[in-house]
């Protein structure tokens, strides 16, 4: 399986307006952050988590022409605001684009894009086939997803494992019965907002505590705001185990 880090940032705490803190005036690529959503290739399979408002720019910057389906952790607008740019997808493929979110989140997608579910056919508007989003292992075309859930302050939002590798974001406390789905995993990924608590996300350091709870081969960060710092700085603290991921960085895991 190759995964693609599309996006590694979040819109909390990054101004709107020209800033001049460092990360903001950094050259280093590494720290130019899209909104947090990754891409996993398994075999012929493309498979999105999240479509954020950079999904479009996403989809560009790395030519991904195929997608099996979208997979959602959550209804926050840094996760789905993309999900009408699926119509380019639409018109390449000839077909409906399957989307996998619980009934919450279908009942939000439906309320922002309700152009799309209200049954006018309207020429060109996306073209979407809505699924349940089991909280039981599930397979879309022969690959398996195990979901479990994170919390992000009250609001559930879901993690995935797939294999060995594990994916989670915007949490700041994961139950028990989670952890016993990601036990044993050998990639982890997971969300390090900034090094201050914060009252939804885990920070850094938190984060670099379940990642030693969990003893992954390697653990990467992301929904990291521009507060985190620069990316070789905050790097070079960190075990050799843990990365801080960046738009573009592709493993194979």
């Amino acid at each position: 399986m190759k995964v693609t880090f599309l996006g590694t940032g979040t819109s909390q705490g990054v101004p709107v307006i020209a800033c001049d803190c460092d990360v903001c005036l950094s050259d280093d690529p590494k720290d130019a952050r899209l909104r947090t959503s990754v891409m996993l290739e398994i075999n012929d399979k493309v498979f999105v988590i999240d479509t954020g408002p950079d999904f479009r720019q996403q989809m560009l910057n790395h030519k991904v022409n195929n997608l099996t389906a979208v997979l959602f952790t959550h209804e926050h607008k840094d996760h789905v605001a993309g999900l009408d740019d699926v119509r380019a997808f639409n018109f390449k493929l000839k077909k409906d684009v399957d989307v996998y979110a619980t009934g919450r989140v279908q009942e939000a997608l439906k309320r922002e894009f309700h152009y799309v579910f209200s049954g006018v056919q309207y020429p060109g508007i996306p073209r979407i086939e809505l699924h349940d989003l089991p909280m039981t292992p599930f397979k879309i075309e022969g690959v398996e997803f195990r979901p479990f859930i994170v919390y992000h302050h009250k609001l559930p939002v879901v993690g995935f494992r797939i294999g060995d590798f594990t994916y989670i974001t915007d949490a700041n406390r994961i139950p028990d019965e989670s952890k016993e789905v990601i036990e044993g995993t050998k990639t982890l990924v997971l969300n390090a907002l900034r090094k201050e608590d914060h009252i939804s996300h885990f920070n850094l350091d938190q984060a670099i505590e379940v990642v030693k709870e969990f003893e992954p081969d390697e653990a990467y960060f992301v929904h990291m705001s521009h507060y985190i710092g620069k990316h070789v700085d905050v790097e070079s603290d960190l075990d050799s185990n843990i990365h801080l991921a960046y738009d573009g960085l592709q493993i194979v895991v």
